[in-house]
Formats: structure tokens, C-alpha cells, sequence
């Protein structure tokens, strides 16, 4: 995840996470991360439409989002 949380942060690139909220409910976040440390990330929530802190221990998951136009054109 460390790698994908990197490249989001220099390329200012969208990635999804699949986040543990509050009363353990799980929510997919499409985020672009701003600035890391060990703890937590602060990213534009683009469900929030603002900056949001996300604890890192409460990312469960996290994937780079496919570009569907850019994948159709190169198959």
C-alpha cells in the first residue's frame, strides 16, 4: 500500500481505499493523497468533496483506479 500512497502523493494521482469509519462501518473513498506520515494520510475525499485525515491503520485496502478510456484503447 506504502507504494501506491507514494505515487498517489507525487503524481497527485486518484486511488480507492476501502476505509473502516466510525462504528466499524466500511467505506470505498476514491481519495488523492496530499501529505503522509506513519500514522495518517491527508487526502482530498472526493465523497466529501474536501480534505479529509484518514488513519492508516484503518485503511483496509487500497487500489489504483483503472482509467476505463485509456484501458479500451490500448486492448
Amino acid at each position: 500500500m506504502n507504494k501506491l500512497f507514494i505515487r498517489s502523493l507525487t503524481e497527485q494521482i486518484p486511488i480507492e481505499i476501502i476505509y473502516m469509519a466510525e462504528h466499524h462501518n466500511p467505506t470505498k473513498r476514491k481519495i488523492i493523497i496530499k501529505k503522509m506520515n506513519l500514522d495518517t494520510v491527508v487526502a482530498y475525499c472526493f465523497l466529501r468533496k474536501q480534505f479529509r485525515t484518514f488513519r492508516i491503520e484503518c485503511i483496509l485496502a487500497a487500489y489504483p483506479l483503472i482509467d476505463l478510456q485509456h484501458r479500451s484503447l490500448s486492448q
